[in-house]
């Protein structure tokens, strides 16, 4: 089953229960509640266990041994990680706070963007807190953020946000249902100097066939694992640079990693020229695995993919009622 077709887990009113446990005592009696919760999550999803020990042992391996190893106290810390993840996604929302110590690696390469008016795409991956993408663009005076994302799937999540800030989702565009409109659309807020985010980790579903989008294949933590086109097919026709983004937590404060991919994507446009598009996107998408790489092995439990992801979308397995968002 491909990972679009899995249902959101968790509900609404338990998780703002929750929330207000964090706001009326604060995150250590959060986390003492949350300890139960991931208990029953833990042993009831059996293939996000299994998911996140795959990963957690390639990334051991291709790390020499250096990051934690797969053990059941491992994957919880893991699913642990993830649930935290979901509070600060929370807490950036309608926060002005939370950057005041924020670190941001990489911001003289975007600089300069910003002070001719140009426009960018970002392509960011679910690691960390991708909240933070929108916080950063508040850093800029007058640039428009816009999250293309798949959100049918983190209905009661977003719901939440929605709570916490009602207009969470006007710069935001669902993945799924980009057509020419739509790409015009964000060709003007390029041209307006906007700035435009879509997650490079994760093959959406085509809404028309039922079956996994193109995909180019790059090594990722020692094995290859299909990754998406759309980033850099859609930096291609917006003729804008493309940058990779990340936001993650380290000691407490958060780090938002910026590197450019590419002053500019170009790839044959014809569709007999498939197989040449695709090979024109490899190099691309290997740096983009390459850059994925380095913040798991500083943040090894912030990737938050917790399906089959090495195996080809057609045939990767049924995995768990998605936890995640976007």
């Amino acid at each position: 089953m491909h990972w679009a077709q899995m249902q959101e887990a968790g509900g609404l009113a338990g998780m703002r229960f929750l929330l207000r446990v964090y706001r009326l005592f604060g995150r250590w009696p959060f986390r003492f509640l949350l300890f139960f919760v991931l208990l029953w999550f833990y042993a009831r999803r059996r293939a996000a266990r299994e998911a996140s020990r795959d990963y957690l042992r390639r990334l051991h391996a291709f790390s020499g041994g250096t990051t934690p190893p797969p053990s059941g106290c491992n994957v919880f810390r893991h699913f642990l990680a993830f649930s935290e993840n979901l509070l600060d996604k929370l807490l950036t929302i309608g926060a002005t706070d939370l950057l005041t110590d924020a670190q941001v690696d990489g911001a003289g390469c975007v600089d300069p963007l910003y002070e001719r008016k140009h426009g960018a795409l970002f392509v960011t991956a679910h690691i960390g807190n991708i909240e933070l993408c929108r916080k950063l663009a508040e850093r800029y005076a007058g640039v428009r953020l816009t999250v293309l994302g798949h959100t049918k799937n983190a209905a009661r999540f977003i719901q939440m946000m929605k709570d916490r800030d009602p207009n969470y989702e006007i710069d935001m565009v669902q993945v799924d249902n980009i057509g020419v409109d739509t790409a015009i659309v964000l060709a003007q807020k390029i041209s307006a100097g906007g700035f435009i985010v879509i997650t490079g980790d994760r093959v959406p579903m085509s809404s028309v066939t039922g079956s996994a989008a193109a995909t180019v294949r790059a090594s990722f933590l020692g094995d290859d694992a299909s990754f998406p086109i759309s980033p850099y097919v859609l930096a291609a026709t917006l003729q804008c640079p493309l940058f990779a983004v990340f936001g993650t937590r380290h000691d407490g404060g958060f780090v938002i990693t910026l590197r450019q991919l590419a002053e500019a994507v170009s790839l044959p446009r014809r569709a007999r020229e498939t197989g040449a598009r695709e090979t024109a996107i490899a190099p691309y998408a290997t740096a983009f695995a390459g850059l994925l790489e380095a913040e798991c092995l500083k943040t090894p439990f912030q990737w938050f993919n917790f399906y089959s992801f090495w195996a080809p979308p057609e045939f990767a397995p049924s995995a768990v009622e998605s936890k995640e968002t976007r």
